[in-house]
Order: structure tokens, then sequence, then C-alpha cells
């Protein structure tokens, strides 16, 4: 296994999925499997003076569409709301979770031909993700 570690946030990589800072003005980090058949993606918001509650990500994933409806969740230390959904032809999971200042909207996507190849791997991936102790 690969640590993945940014300021925030850490979680671990099998040798098979690579990560690259997204190039977008946004930032993030892009995860892609050695097959190609989907990838992860990870955006940060830091919370300028305190801390996420519980309704901020359910209002920030709400921001991203109401249907289908977002279900609690957790991944690693991060706790929200996910979802699952189909559209044009891709196979889409959304995470919105945060810890203390910390909230991460994440997606992996793929084609809808390939929909749940990778979901046991990603659960895997998400499931070890870690907030930074000095937050």
């Amino acid at each position: 296994m690969v640590v993945l570690e940014t300021e925030w946030w850490s979680l671990l990589l099998p040798p098979e999925w690579v990560a690259e800072e997204d190039e977008d003005e946004d930032g993030g980090v892009v995860i892609g499997d050695s097959d190609g058949v989907g990838c992860i993606e990870l955006s940060e918001l830091r919370h300028p003076r305190g801390t996420f509650a519980e309704q901020d990500t359910r209002d920030f994933a709400e921001q991203q569409g109401s249907e289908p409806a977002w279900q609690a969740c957790s991944l690693g230390q991060l706790r929200g709301v996910s979802r699952s959904l189909v559209e044009d032809g891709a196979a889409i999971r959304e995470w919105c979770v945060a810890s203390g200042p910390l909230l991460l909207y994440i997606t992996y996507s793929c084609d809808d031909s390939n929909a749940g190849m990778d979901d046991a791997a990603v659960d895997d991936i998400l499931g070890t993700l870690a907030v930074n102790p000095d937050l």
C-alpha cells in the first residue's frame, strides 16, 4: 500500500491505483486504477473559522443535486452523506463528508457498462481516509 498524504488528509492506495493533482483551478486529487475503468476525484473545502456541522455537508451535497436522495455515510474518520446515480452514460458515486474544519467532496465515476466493477476497491480505499491530527 502507498500512503497518499495532503496537508489535511491521507488515505492508503493499493499499488494498482495512482494519484495525481488535478490541473483544474480548484485543485484536488484524481486517483485512477491501472485498468482504466474509473477514477476517484477528491476536492476539499476548509472552514475559515471553525468546524463543519452535519447540516453543512447536507447543504453542500444538495447543491450538487437532490435526486437521487443523499444517505448518511461515513468514510474513515469523516461523516456525511453519499449517493449513487447514472447520468449521461456514466455510473457515479458521490460523497460529501467532513471532520472538523475539513469538508471533502468525492466522486467516483466510470462508464455505466462498468458500474459496480470497482465498488469494493473504492470502498476499501475511501475507508482508509484519515484527517490530519494537527487540525
